[in-house]
């Protein structure tokens, strides 16, 4: 059987007595450590090796953990298609996985592993040093099979980074259990609940039942616009990867097509064989609606900015919302399939918000997303440990 792994730590667990010593954490090779591997899953990248730590991977060998190695990745983390993300906490050989979540993909491993997947806020983890293609919506989400190990490995990471401007400059939220409020009320969007199958919607409203069974006071809400989040996102997030797979020129690094008659030639063809059918497909997409439609980008913009108010709003009635989890991600398949299979998880990431996705009980319901106001972490964190505690009583 193919390894998870495409990389190996071979230097021992560090001694020592810092908060994570002793926690073995896997990395997908889009986060850069030194001396590593570092191709994202991608032949554009064929042959890099990072010169520099992360600021977050800085941050974890400061508290004493030890990256055990490099996992197998899509293309850039874009989908699921060869990425083996969750796999190493499901085997027992890590304690987390980091995972980048550009559209659900940390979400969508952990249901399909049946472990724990934590996307976190939006500009709460440095991305210095990550590779990806969306910068407005990606961010290092945490896969674990428990809950207390993300919010210890988030405490760790968190905080602001000189080096990243898309952080803010104030500190981090307290993450601990009794830092803020317990969630009391969750609420159950209409229009991510009523599109379901009947299979499918039976098995969600088994698990608002256990949510009800824990104590949680469920309210239904509605968000008639929720259907534009998946349209914002494959417009304004193709244009930034369009932009940001730009700098992928095959001259230090990555394949080289030969025969190229001269730099312009080999710039093309090259570009032609770095990148897979998908991840090409969603580049020419995002170049389209640059160039020639420009108009659909800035309006899908000033839809986002329209969307954030009316998820505030949601989240000033209840103290969480619910969603079913997003679908099983094709590991192959065109553009369309792949997009379609996130639907239900891309709101957080045009938000910035973030969402605890937890897996199917042993004893019956569905997976589900718990997604909070952005900073407001700890309180997903807490309903998610709470739920699963009671999971573990039954």
């Amino acid at each position: 059987m193919e390894s998870v792994f495409v990389y190996r730590n071979p230097e021992p667990a560090p001694p020592g007595d810092g908060t994570l010593a002793g926690l073995r954490v896997a990395v997908q090779p889009n986060i850069s450590v030194t001396g590593w591997p570092t191709e994202a899953g991608s032949r554009a990248l064929e042959r890099y090796r990072a010169v520099e730590d992360a600021t977050l991977i800085r941050r974890l060998r400061a508290a004493g953990a030890h990256l055990c190695g490099s996992t197998r990745m899509s293309e850039f983390g874009f989908g699921l298609e060869g990425s083996r993300a969750g796999e190493s906490v499901a085997r027992a050989e890590a304690d987390a996985e980091l995972v980048l979540d550009l559209m659900g993909e940390c979400r969508a491993a952990g249901l399909r592993e049946g472990v724990c997947a934590f996307k976190p806020s939006y500009g709460l983890i440095s991305r210095l040093g990550m590779i990806g293609l969306i910068p407005s919506m990606e961010c290092c989400g945490i896969l674990s099979g428990r809950v207390d190990v993300i919010r210890r490995l988030l405490t760790v990471m968190a905080g602001p980074d000189g080096l990243d401007f898309s952080l803010p400059e104030e500190p981090p939220p307290d993450f601990s259990p009794g830092a803020c409020r317990p969630a009391a009320v969750i609420g159950v969007l209409a229009e991510a609940r009523d599109p379901l199958p009947e299979t499918e919607r039976r098995a969600f409203d088994a698990a608002l039942g256990k949510l009800e069974s824990a104590g949680f006071l469920l309210r239904e809400l509605s968000l008639p616009d929720f259907a534009l989040f998946p349209l914002v996102h494959g417009i304004v997030g193709s244009v930034e990867a369009s932009s940001s797979a730009g700098r992928y020129d095959s001259v230090r690094y990555g394949i080289r097509a030969p025969g190229a008659g001269n730099w312009n030639d080999m710039y093309l063809e090259s570009r032609r064989e770095a990148f897979g059918l998908v991840v090409k497909s969603y580049l020419l997409q995002g170049a389209f609606f640059q160039f020639k439609r420009y108009g659909a980008y800035e309006d899908a913009c000033r839809i986002r900015a329209r969307l954030l108010p009316g998820m505030d709003r949601l989240l000033g009635e209840a103290d969480l919302l619910v969603l079913p989890a997003p679908g099983a991600a094709p590991r192959a398949g065109r553009l369309g399939e792949v997009l379609a299979s996130f639907n239900l998880s891309m709101f957080a990431n045009v938000t910035g918000q973030p969402v605890l996705c937890l897996p199917a009980g042993e004893r019956g319901g569905a997976g589900i997303q718990l997604a909070g106001a952005r900073r407001g972490d700890a309180r997903v964190l807490e309903a998610g440990e709470r739920l699963l505690n009671l999971r573990g009583r039954e």
